[in-house]
């Protein structure tokens, strides 16, 4: 797969960062997941957007003009394909953009409640310092699961450790409010506004009542669950979940018929 390195085209294996990079050594940097249809970047906007927004409250210089000449070198070169794109910007000064290959996953998701405290400090900060969310799934999969839910340890629902969470109590769609210091994904914006789904203070109790449920991510779109903590949803995927999935393929066709500035 191609990659770039501070603008220049390599195969991702000749991708080298110096050992003393404080992006390696404490996971200080930033970085965006885009999804590519074709070779056309849903969203990228609103991912370079966010990935300044991380950067500025990181304290992080980032040069924005050359991370979108870095991303335009790295689409010329990978051309029409169905893949990811990973860009990064260390603590070192280093811009990295690859191509990475979707991932195949289950058709539906079985959830696994995990304990987590968000760190207050990195709210709005889609930062390198994954190793949490990535124990997370880890700590799930043990449990026999495929995914993690996070649950703060006051019993509060928050999100999946890559992707929000939404869910259907009493026939209304919902998900966990940003103001639980859940991240503000892109996928979910479009959600809430192609959608009735509205913001709603989630708690562990709750999950026993729900009809159906789904993650939602940039690489995932929309993705049923059919099971959290060992207990079956009674659809997977329901009709709400299949009208959500609808929706959102629906606003990244248009988006994408509408070119890079949409």
């Amino acid at each position: 797969m191609p990659a770039t390195l501070d603008g220049v085209l390599m195969d991702v294996a000749q991708v080298q960062v110096p050992v003393t990079d404080e992006g390696l050594l404490r996971g200080d940097g930033v970085f965006e997941v885009v999804r590519l249809y074709g070779g056309r970047p849903f969203a990228l906007n609103d991912h370079l957007e966010r990935m300044a927004d991380s950067a500025a409250n990181l304290r992080l210089p980032l040069d924005l003009e050359a991370i979108r000449a870095d991303v335009a070198t790295l689409l010329e070169a990978a051309g029409a394909v169905d893949a990811a794109l990973r860009v990064l910007v260390t603590r070192g000064g280093r811009r990295i953009a690859l191509i990475e290959a979707l991932k195949e996953r289950p058709e539906t998701l079985a959830l696994a409640t995990v304990t987590y405290a968000p760190t207050r400090i990195l709210d709005g900060v889609k930062s390198l310092s994954y190793g949490a969310n990535m124990l997370a799934t880890r700590l799930a999969q043990e449990q026999g699961a495929d995914e993690a839910l996070l649950v703060t340890p006051h019993g509060r629902v928050l999100e999946a450790p890559t992707t929000a969470f939404f869910y259907v109590l009493a026939d209304e769609l919902c998900t966990p409010p940003l103001a639980d210091h859940v991240l503000d994904s892109i996928t979910r914006r479009r959600l809430m506004a192609v959608t009735d789904a509205r913001e709603r203070v989630t708690v562990r109790d709750d999950l026993a009542a729900i009809g159906e449920a789904f993650l939602a991510s940039t690489l995932r779109e929309v993705h049923p669950v059919h099971a959290i903590d060992g207990v079956a949803l009674p659809a997977a995927p329901g009709p709400v979940s299949v009208h959500a999935a609808g929706r959102i393929r629906e606003r990244i066709e248009a988006e994408l018929a509408a070119g890079p500035t949409a």
